[in-house]
């Protein structure tokens, strides 16, 4: 198999990598086991290629699969606005990576997770 089933049936491991995949574009740095690190690192990497794309068509197979998510943004100013997590991907994360050809993630490992032993990493933008 190409992927990993993460003890889950298809449906709830859709739902956890797009509640991930919402979650590490909003704060652009999470914490998480370490199989999950790296199936929701290509999730990431494609949803990045397609707000670099940034044409209608991208923007509307990133929204089909981003959650809808409001996220507080501050700009240059020090004004606040609230914009969704799909706005986030294409007008702020997608074009820092205008001139870098893949490689948008980088995880590094923390240790053990306490109750059970699992390899915990954070997984985050780089």
């Amino acid at each position: 198999m190409g992927y990993r089933k993460l003890g889950r049936t298809s449906s709830q491991r859709k739902a956890m990598l797009r509640d991930l995949t919402t979650d590490l574009i909003i704060n652009e740095r999470i914490q998480t086991t370490e199989a999950r690190a790296k199936e929701l690192r290509s999730v990431v990497e494609k949803m990045i290629t397609l707000g670099k794309r940034g044409d209608l068509h991208a923007r509307r197979q990133a929204a089909s699969y981003i959650r809808r998510e409001l996220v507080t943004a501050t700009d240059e100013e020090g004004t606040e606005s609230t914009v969704y997590a799909l706005q986030k991907l294409f007008d702020d994360v997608a074009p820092r990576y205008a001139d870098r050809q893949g490689g948008y993630t980088r995880i590094m490992k923390m240790g053990p997770r306490r109750g059970d032993g699992a390899p915990v990493v954070v997984i985050e933008l780089v």
